[in-house]
């Protein structure tokens, strides 16, 4: 299994959303240029906004590089082992950090790895650029989220790591965990691992948290398809992962 680079995750957020740090820079760049030569007010604004700007650039770094690069999700010694593990799927958007980790943790299973990105349908520049820099994990399929190519009731674990929010419409959403449900096995497992928009977040990431979606909205996927939050896990402050079984299941 390839290890993980010092820095990966935090230079891949650089990387992929590049264009938001060009902006901020030329933007302190230019109220440094032309501060002193604006009248008191405008001038204790432009310093304002620098100090800003640069403070909440700095402060999503510093959380992405601890939530990606220190913190243990990685290790994914979060997921808990429960029950026989013979068939898991890992679904993800094109970007997939976690299938050789998974095959790591559990060598015995068959895995089964789908890529669900549509570009018509999940138009993110940040996917787009993932996809283009690292080459798909071997025998992964593509497929959409309307139907997975999987038989009922035929999953024991479902992992989406970081990749479920990448369907920005909640009637997608709903349709693509409805497909979840009918492949799970009926003691089977969910695992969704997500930034959500809440507190820390927007602390850490400003008005980047609304790429998240709420614990709420999550809540109203997870009822209309069937599902029921087994266990809920904070990795770090800024990540929860909500283990999902089918309503009726026993815990």
């Amino acid at each position: 299994m390839e290890m993980r680079r010092p820095f990966q995750g935090v230079w891949n957020i650089i990387r992929f959303n590049w264009q938001y740090y060009v902006l901020a820079v030329s933007a302190v760049l230019f109220l440094l240029l032309i501060r002193d030569n604006l009248p008191d007010l405008l001038r204790l604004a432009a310093i304002i906004t620098i100090v800003l700007i640069t403070l909440t650039t700095l402060v999503s770094l510093a959380v992405s590089t601890y939530v990606y690069d220190f913190s243990a999700l990685y290790s994914l010694d979060w997921i808990q082992h429960g029950g026989i593990v013979d068939h898991m799927v890992n679904l993800h958007a094109g970007f997939d950090e976690t299938s050789a980790l998974l095959k790591s943790k559990y060598p015995k299973a068959h895995l089964t790895i789908l890529d669900f990105y549509d570009p018509v349908l999940h138009t993110e520049v940040s996917i787009k650029r993932a996809r283009k820099a690292y080459a798909p994990f071997p025998d992964t399929q593509p497929t959409g989220t309307s139907h997975l190519p999987l038989n009922d009731e035929s999953i024991d674990k479902a992992f989406l790591i970081f990749a479920a929010h990448e369907i920005r419409s909640e009637k997608e959403r709903i349709i693509f965990f409805k497909e979840l449900y009918r492949i799970l096995k009926p003691d089977g497992e969910v695992v969704i691992t997500e930034h959500q928009r809440d507190t820390m977040n927007f602390l850490a990431y400003n008005i980047g948290a609304f790429h998240f979606y709420s614990k709420k909205s999550w809540l109203r996927v997870f009822n209309s398809s069937g599902f029921r939050i087994k266990n809920e896990t904070k990795i770090t402050p800024f990540v929860t992962s909500f283990i999902l079984c089918r309503n009726g299941a026993s815990s």
